[in-house]
């Protein structure tokens, strides 16, 4: 595991994969082999305005190399977004880290819940734990507001595809006409995921208010707060 010391990121590339949403790429430069676990974060920090910020963001790749990945929305007022977003290749900014125990547990059937930009850990640890454990069932439900907020859907319909142990439940409050998928909120979706089993581990990463509300319902039902691990965004 990598040591919690000051790296520095450099720019690879970076993409949109939705309205003020985009996938970043950087290289550890100072390290050939850069180590974390699935779900964990890194802290980037730049100097704004003659203070140090600081502002963690989910990997969102599996361990390669020195190459990790991120993906954030633009806060029009923040102090760190609009400067990752302005960054180009070859730019860099200082990171800490790996920190963080969002990171999958024991082997076991698996429910993750996700909305917005929380799907971020998400894409680190499923593509790393569903190919390696065929014996047990993982699900994604994932809730957005419009369809294209739906980070990564191709990836996850092309893993839904090629292994029989995933299945990915997408959601939206705001569909469109032709949206032909689940309409509404995660907790009801996760609540039918679940159905009477109380055997299952959950995983939740979003904001606040929906994290909060889907450990009360699922302690409401009798699960042990061990089987709910989480990760909440403010």
């Amino acid at each position: 595991m990598t040591a919690h010391l000051s790296h520095t990121a450099q720019l690879l590339s970076s993409r949109e994969i939705a309205p003020n949403i985009r996938h970043f790429e950087f290289a550890i430069t100072d390290v050939e082999k850069f180590g974390f676990v699935p779900g964990q974060f890194l802290s980037f920090v730049a100097e704004v305005d003659g203070k140090a910020i600081t502002r963690a963001y989910s990997i969102a790749s599996v361990p390669d190399g020195n190459r990790v990945s991120i993906c954030l929305n633009l806060v029009d007022d923040g102090l760190l977004s609009p400067r990752l977003f302005a960054m180009r290749p070859g730019d860099e900014m200082e990171v800490k880290g790996p920190y963080g125990g969002f990171i999958f547990r024991e082997k076991r059937d698996t429910v993750c819940v996700a909305t917005g930009t929380g799907i971020a850990p998400f894409r680190a640890m499923l593509r790393h734990r569903v190919a390696e454990d065929p014996e047990h069932e993982y699900t994604l439900v994932f809730g957005v507001r419009h369809g294209h907020g739906l980070l990564y859907r191709e990836e996850w319909e092309r893993m839904a595809e090629e292994h029989s142990n995933f299945r990915f439940v997408p959601t939206l409050t705001r569909p469109p006409e032709h949206w032909a998928g689940r309409v509404g909120r995660v907790q009801p979706l996760l609540l039918e995921a679940v159905g009477e089993r109380r055997d299952v581990a959950v995983y939740v990463c979003g904001l606040k208010e929906m994290v909060d509300d889907v450990r009360a319902k699922l302690q409401d039902l009798g699960f042990d707060r061990k089987q709910i691990v989480f990760e909440k965004y403010d």
